[in-house]
């Protein structure tokens, strides 16, 4: 019976054998009778055609195996920098994480940048260290560097006999000394053992790591292969020891929940993926989802940091919202005879077509939730092939766009549609998937950085009603733009009274404003900007509310003129550790590229540089920076507010 039940996530830089680690897993306990291969594109999580083909993961993927009464969800998450969103919204799911290294490359800089944010979390975590039976596979000097890059606390529960050869095996760590003396740091009662000379046995160093572990402050390393299945036994004896699992009993009450991931069916239909955080789930129940601020336009860009509102008392548009439904069906993870879900389960649900990711179940998100990850620093504009599937590609994008609500479209002046993205390979795989899923050949203009302008100063203008001529639209418009306050968005109000005019050219206006606001005099967003509507007029029963729409936008780029724009650029803070003799060709880099080096230190036989650099150029760091450091150099970065253009 089960009884307990665990939520995990397979964390890796690609190629350290993510994938093939979780087949091997759902192999040694039974669920699977045959091992699946990334090469022949078998395996259980990546069933994508585009998955299996490249043989990477793209999409997050949910197995289950037991262990005793401990049910495990394994969610399988990309590897790849391209779909670190996908890794974003699993990490909100999990107890716990298995990161996993390749015995042969070690610890690589997408490595550490996944370790900042477990750290960041205090996700408990595993580091399971992969490929013991490849050539030139290392045990001690990858541990030291384990220890070096990721975080000295972590502790080897194993070891490796005949490393880097086919025969490698595993063995237990005999001696719990040195375990002792690394966990002693955080535990007083170990200290006085080690300070009285008394060697704790390895019952008490394990109950000690376990409660580090869960604290995110210690981290098991364990050695294997999962090709041989070398240490997995040793790998599942750890996930049930050390991270916390949730007990699966029924306390009645509202569900509450978190939806990760969405999936179409095969008729189209919305399938969620849902973390049960409490409460009993059931099918025809009535349900109430939350939907967080800037969530409701997940098909249009914004700017990292900005969201749609305005002042105490307007009509923030997608705003903050709650909305009912009720399941039509749903499936539990590991049980697909279950007809109710409890706390810690992970569901497939249906039957809300609403739903989008991110939207909590029965209770608003807690305020202050922030993004792990970078935001995406690209933008394409996308074209069909063939002339004439415009609509028929723009309706196939907000699909993508609601499964993936990082990755937003905007419609660009000329009926051009622009998507954002993290690098060329996501863009390669969005094409793929638009011809193979939907039947649309596109093609791609190259990639650009995304930017966004914020006004200047303050602008107004008005247009009369007019029966003739270039403009004519039988509607008055008065606006005014304003800066407002960094980090706002788009705020609108009222300086005219609210029955100046009837509601439906109020809600005509107001929404002229926020389409037009998607392009600014340059070209690019306008975001922390207060638009106030002024003055207005029209003449019944002649005007219609396509007066207004048509009106609108004219009156506000001649107000935003007025005003004038800065564009602005999104930064990274970045931090860089590389050889001495690397610092010249680095620095030189970096200045070339626009980065700001605000602080440079002697760190071991190195360099630890600090400073601010355009998100639009980081990828292109990462690629010169090998090259630059003699394949020595690692790099870290994340968002850190923006500049304007230079």
């Amino acid at each position: 019976m089960i009884d307990h039940v665990l939520n995990i996530g397979i964390l890796a830089h690609v190629d350290a054998g993510k994938t093939s680690l979780t087949e091997r897993l759902l192999f040694e306990t039974g669920v699977i009778d045959r091992l699946g291969s990334v090469d022949d594109g078998s395996t259980q999580t990546d069933t994508g055609e585009i998955e299996r083909r490249r043989g990477i993961t793209i999409r997050t993927a949910v197995a289950s195996f037991v262990l005793g009464g401990l049910r495990v969800n394994l969610v399988d998450t990309p590897g790849h920098a391209d779909f670190v969103a996908e890794v974003e919204r699993a990490l909100g799911v999990l107890d716990g994480a298995v990161l996993v290294l390749s015995a042969v490359e070690g610890v690589q800089p997408h490595t550490r940048v996944l370790m900042r944010t477990l750290r960041k979390l205090r996700l408990p975590t595993l580091i399971f260290v992969n490929k013991i039976d490849r050539a030139g596979a290392r045990e001690h000097d990858l541990l030291a560097d384990i220890r070096r890059w990721l975080w000295p606390s972590c502790v080897p529960l194993n070891t490796v006999d005949g490393i880097g050869g086919p025969r490698a095996v595993t063995r237990p760590v005999a001696d719990p000394y040195e375990a002792a003396e690394v966990l002693a740091e955080r535990d007083d009662e170990l200290l006085e053992l080690l300070v009285e000379g008394k060697v704790p046995d390895d019952a008490t160093v394990r109950a000690v790591l376990a409660r580090q572990c869960g604290a995110g402050v210690a981290y098991p390393v364990l050695f294997g292969s999962a090709i041989t299945g070398q240490g997995l036994p040793e790998l599942l004896d750890a996930v049930a020891e050390f991270f916390p699992a949730v007990p699966r009993v029924i306390l009645e009450g509202p569900p509450v929940g978190t939806v990760f991931a969405i999936e179409r069916a095969p008729s189209g239909e919305k399938v969620a993926y849902v973390r049960v955080r409490s409460g009993v789930l059931r099918v025809r129940e009535p349900l109430t989802f939350h939907r967080g601020q800037g969530q409701g336009g997940g098909a249009t860009s914004k700017p990292a940091g900005t969201r749609i509102g305005g002042g105490a008392g307007v009509n923030r548009g997608p705003g903050p919202h709650a909305y009912e439904g009720r399941l039509t069906a749903l499936t539990v993870a590991g049980d697909p005879r279950e007809t109710q879900a409890l706390a810690g389960d992970i569901v497939k649900m249906w039957g809300v077509p609403e739903i989008r990711v991110g939207d909590q179940l029965g209770e608003p998100e807690r305020a202050g939730v922030a993004r792990h990850f970078t935001p995406p620093s690209l933008e394409t504009v996308v074209r069909p092939r063939v002339p004439g599937q415009e609509p028929r590609l723009h309706a196939a994008l907000l699909t993508l766009a609601e499964q993936d609500p990082l990755i937003g479209t905007r419609t660009l002046a000329g009926g051009d549609t622009s998507v954002l993205l993290y690098g060329e390979v996501q863009k390669e795989v969005i094409g793929e998937t638009l011809a193979r899923e939907f039947g649309v050949e596109a093609v791609f203009e190259p990639s650009r950085p995304v930017y966004f302008e914020r006004p200047a100063g303050t602008g107004e203008a008005v247009e009369e009603m007019q029966r003739q001529g270039r403009n004519a639209f039988m509607a008055t418009v008065g606006l005014r733009v304003e800066p407002a306050p960094r980090g706002s968005g788009v705020g609108y109000r009222l300086e005219v009274d609210l029955g100046s005019l009837p509601l439906a050219f109020h809600r005509a206006i107001e929404e002229s404003v926020r389409l037009a606001l998607r392009e600014g005099p340059h070209g690019w967003p306008v975001t922390d900007v207060l638009v106030t509507l002024t003055r207005t007029g029209y003449s019944s029963p002649v005007t219609v509310a396509g007066d207004f729409r048509g009106r609108t936008p004219i009156v506000l780029a001649r107000a935003l003129r007025r005003a004038g724009t800065v564009v602005y650029e999104p930064c990274h803070r970045f931090e860089a550790e590389v050889p001495l003799e690397a610092f010249g060709p680095v620095t030189a880099q970096l200045a070339g590229l626009g980065g700001e080096v605000r602080d440079a230190r002697r760190h071991g036989e190195g360099w630890v540089l600090e400073g601010e650099i355009p998100a639009a150029v980081v990828h292109e760091v990462e690629r010169r920076l090998p090259g630059l450091s003699h394949g020595e150099g690692v790099w870290w970065s994340e968002p850190a507010g923006d500049r304007p253009l230079r």
